[in-house]
C-alpha cells in the first residue's frame, strides 16, 4: 500500500475511533456530575438540621437544572433535578415552595417518559411524596389517590426498597390507614439500602424505627 494511502486509511481508523469515543466521554461527564450532586445531596440532607439547607440545595437546584439544560435526553439528571427540588420544596415552605415543587414534578414526569422505570423508582417514590404532600385546589396539585399509584409503581420496580416503603408508610398514616402503615415501616426498617445512597436510606430506616414506635 502506497505510503499515503497508510496514512489516510490510519488518519480514517483514527478519526473515526475518536467519533465513536465521544459519546462515551460525554456520557461519563455527565454521569460524574450527577454523582457529585448525589454526594452533595446526602450531605446536606443527612449532615446539615432542617432549617439550615436552604441555601446549599438552592445550589444544586441551579447545578441540577444547568446540568438537564445540556443533556435533555437523559433521564438520570431529570431525576435527580427532581429529587432536589422536592427536598428544597420541602425546606422552603409557602409559595416558593409550591413553585419547587412543581419544578420536580415536572422534571420527574419528563425522566419517566424517557425511562419508564425512573431510575429503579426513584421517580416515582418522589412523585409520590409529592403529590401526598402538596395541597390540592386551585394552587397545587396534591392528589391521594395518584399519590398512592406512584407509591405502588414504586413497589414494582424495587420491592426492598427502604425510602419506597417508609413514604408509602407514612403517606398510609396520614391516610389513617395504621395497619398497613405498620407493615410498610416494619419493611422499611428491614429493606435493603442502596449503594451510594446508603446515609440517607439509613436515616429513613431509623425513622422508620420511629414510626413503628409511635404506631
Amino acid at each position: 500500500m502506497p505510503r499515503r494511502r497508510l496514512l489516510n486509511t490510519t488518519m480514517g481508523l483514527g478519526l473515526s475511533l475518536g467519533l465513536a469515543v465521544l459519546p462515551l466521554v460525554a456520557a461519563h461527564a455527565w454521569e460524574a456530575r450527577v454523582e457529585g450532586m448525589k454526594n452533595h445531596w446526602e450531605r446536606l440532607v443527612t449532615e446539615q438540621p432542617e432549617g439550615e439547607r436552604e441555601d446549599g440545595l438552592a445550589a444544586l437546584a441551579g447545578q441540577a437544572e444547568r446540568l438537564v439544560e445540556a443533556n435533555p435526553g437523559e433521564a438520570v439528571p431529570l431525576v435527580w433535578q427532581g429529587i432536589i427540588e422536592a427536598s428544597w420544596a420541602r425546606e422552603r415552605g409557602g409559595l416558593g415552595a409550591l413553585s419547587s415543587a412543581k419544578r420536580a414534578r415536572e422534571a420527574l414526569e419528563r425522566a419517566v417518559e424517557l425511562d419508564p422505570t425512573g431510575h429503579h423508582g426513584s421517580a416515582y417514590v418522589t412523585l409520590g411524596a409529592l403529590y401526598d404532600r402538596v395541597p390540592g385546589g386551585l394552587l397545587g396539585f396534591g392528589d391521594s389517590e395518584v399519590a398512592e399509584a406512584m407509591f405502588q409503581q414504586a413497589l414494582a420496580i424495587r420491592p426492598d426498597g427502604i425510602d419506597v416503603h417508609f413514604y408509602y408508610a407514612a403517606f398510609l398514616e396520614e391516610e389513617g390507614r395504621l395497619e398497613a402503615a405498620r407493615e410498610h415501616a416494619r419493611r422499611a426498617v428491614e429493606g435493603q439500602a442502596r449503594p451510594g445512597r446508603q446515609a440517607s436510606d439509613e436515616a429513613l430506616r431509623e425513622q422508620a424505627r420511629e414510626m413503628l414506635g409511635r404506631l
